[in-house]
Parts: C-alpha cells; sequence; structure tokens
C-alpha cells in the first residue's frame, strides 16, 4: 500500500496535472470531502495516516501538527509563498518540514498591484456603475505616468512590481532595510528611509511578510505621513494595516484611496471599510491567477518529492530549517 498524501486546498482538485505527475508513482493522493477550506477539526480528521500534506492556507495549529506527526506526518508543503498559518516552532518541535513555493507567484501579484493603481487612478468602479445606470460620466482621471511609486519591501514581489511601474513611466522609489541595494541603484531606484518614502509617494505599495515587526506598521501615524492625495496599495498581509487607522485616514481625507486584496479577518464581513467609496477591494486573489496556481502546486509537489522520494534537503524550499535536527524520513 502506497503512502498517503493529503492535497488539502479544494481548487488543486481542478489542476491534477499540475502535482500529480510529480507524486502519483509513489504515493496515494487523498482528497477532502467537503470543497471548501479545510478547519482546524477536519485537518484533524484527515490528516493522521498522511506522510504529507500539499497545503494551501488551512490552520495548521500546534494540536494539528501534533497529532498528524503523531500519526506519521513528515512534510507540509504550502501552495504558495506564504506561510503564517503554520505554526513553524510547532512544526520544527515535531520533526515535521515546511516547504514553500518562491519564485512562483510573485508576477502575478505585481500584475495585480498595478491593476488596483490604475482602476483607482481611472475611478474605474465609478465609471462603471455609473454608464450601467444610463449616467455618461466624462470626468478626466489620473495619470499613473509622472507619479511616483513608493515600494515597501523590495524582494521578488516589489522588484517584479517596481519593472512594471517603470513601464508606465511612473519615478520608483523604495524603502528594504534587508537588501543590498545593487538591484535598486542599477535599476535607478533610491533606497529611503520609511518615513520619507511615504511623505514622498504618490501611491504607497506594500510587499512585506506578516512579521512581529511589520503588523500594524501602516497606522495613524504612517498615515499622518502620506500625501492626502496618496493612494495605498495592500496585496501582501492585512494584519500590515491598521484597519480602524485606514478607515479613519479615507473617511477624515487624510489620504484619497485604497486598493486593498488581503483583510486582517477574510472575508472582511462587516468591515467599515467596504462602506466607502474610496476603498477598491478583491479577495485575497493577487496571487492567484491560473498560471501561479499550477506553478505553486508543482512547486510544493517538489517539495514533498525531494524530501520523501529523492531523500534530499531543498534547502531554498524550507521554512524551518531548524528542523533538520530533528528529520528522520
Amino acid at each position: 500500500m502506497k503512502p498517503k498524501v493529503l492535497i488539502a486546498p479544494a481548487p488543486m482538485r481542478e489542476i491534477p496535472q499540475s502535482y500529480a505527475p510529480v507524486l502519483e508513482n509513489d504515493f496515494e493522493l487523498i482528497y477532502p470531502k467537503r470543497l471548501a477550506q479545510l478547519t482546524a477539526p477536519e485537518l484533524l480528521e484527515q490528516l493522521p495516516g498522511c506522510l504529507a500534506s500539499l497545503a494551501g492556507s488551512e490552520p495548521y495549529t500546534r494540536a494539528v501538527i501534533e497529532r498528524a506527526a503523531a500519526a506519521g506526518l513528515k512534510v507540509i508543503a504550502r501552495a504558495g509563498v506564504g506561510y503564517d498559518g503554520v505554526d513553524l516552532q510547532a512544526a520544527t518541535d515535531c520533526g515535521v518540514a515546511v516547504t514553500y513555493a518562491p519564485g512562483t507567484n510573485h508576477d502575478a501579484v505585481a500584475e495585480h498591484a498595478l491593476l488596483l493603481m490604475l482602476a483607482l487612478a481611472k475611478n474605474l468602479t465609478m465609471q462603471n456603475e455609473k454608464i450601467k445606470a444610463g449616467q455618461w460620466p466624462r470626468i478626466a482621471q489620473m495619470p499613473l505616468r509622472g507619479r511616483t511609486l513608493g515600494i515597501v519591501g523590495l524582494g521578488r514581489t516589489g522588484k517584479a512590481v517596481a519593472l512594471r511601474a517603470k513601464a508606465f513611466l511612473m519615478p520608483v522609489i523604495a524603502c528594504d532595510p534587508y537588501i543590498d541595494g545593487a538591484w535598486a541603484a542599477q535599476q535607478g531606484i533610491p533606497l529611503l528611509p520609511f518615513d520619507e518614502l511615504l511623505a514622498r509617494a504618490d501611491i504607497v505599495s506594500l510587499h512585506v511578510p506578516k512579521t512581529p515587526e511589520t503588523q500594524d506598521f501602516i497606522c495613524a501615524r504612517s498615515l499622518n505621513l502620506m500625501k492626502p492625495t496618496a493612494h495605498l496599495i495592500n496585496t501582501s498581509r492585512g494584519e500590515v494595516v491598521r484597519e480602524t487607522d485606514l478607515y479613519d485616514a479615507l473617511k477624515s481625507k487624510r489620504i484619497a484611496a485604497a486598493g486593498l486584496d488581503v483583510f486582517v479577518d477574510e472575508p472582511p464581513g462587516n468591515s467599515p471599510l467596504l462602506t466607502l467609496d474610496t476603498v477598491l477591494v478583491s479577495a485575497h486573489t493577487a496571487g492567484v491567477d491560473v498560471q501561479s496556481r499550477l506553478d505553486m502546486a508543482h512547486a510544493a509537489a517538489l517539495g514533498i518529492a525531494r524530501l520523501l522520494i529523492e531523500n534530499t534537503w531543498p534547502e531554498k524550499m524550507i521554512v524551518n530549517p531548524a528542523v533538520r535536527a530533528k528529520w528522520n524520513r
């Protein structure tokens, strides 16, 4: 009997061609009973007996990991580049390797960030609604060309956004204390302190992970540094923005508009941000287009295969490297 791998995200059923050829010769692929994101109790029901999980945004809590590891779980392979849904310390304690899929969705996020910038600048939602209501709102719109884009976080996604923005003739500035300046210098992108970037940018686009340092770092203080005409774009994580402060800044016209793909609570329910005409929203879909979804699933499958079939250590894919001391295939 083949060992089992749980294919946890419901959308993965639609694209077996991306991961099945990598896994199906060596593993039995198990699919959830319910076509929705699994809850912790459902994971506890599904995971025991599985050697690995090809994971989405399910809650891999300590309780889930401990029970699954006791029943044989060795790998949690995220089909994505974020892993805040996984308790990394619990995984390390239990000898479970956690992998992710770097370099698979930054282009998708960059395209979506530009979509939000363009839609806000061109008042696309307003025009669409009024024209469908029988009106003809021929109003001059804002350009992107010549407007300064401030990118917070110049990793893969920030760089992809910068290249696209330059094609739109936007001056680009950036803030990232963790990178060397070689790429930015080559592209003619000044690296500035965070506060200076906020003061100079016409559009601020966030591309940082959720960490203790970044949680709520867009708050009343930082919003007050921005231009009253500025737009804020968030395609990173909801927790990096204090939503009550953003609502207050938009309501009082302290800043002009926001394009949000992510929220602290998803779906955002009755968030007051949804009541504002100056907020454009999408459903945490920036990183998931038809190509990036295939690429992320394939990369997750490769993480499982390298660890459990090839018996190699995919260093660039491992997000809890300390687990190696406890790793036992």
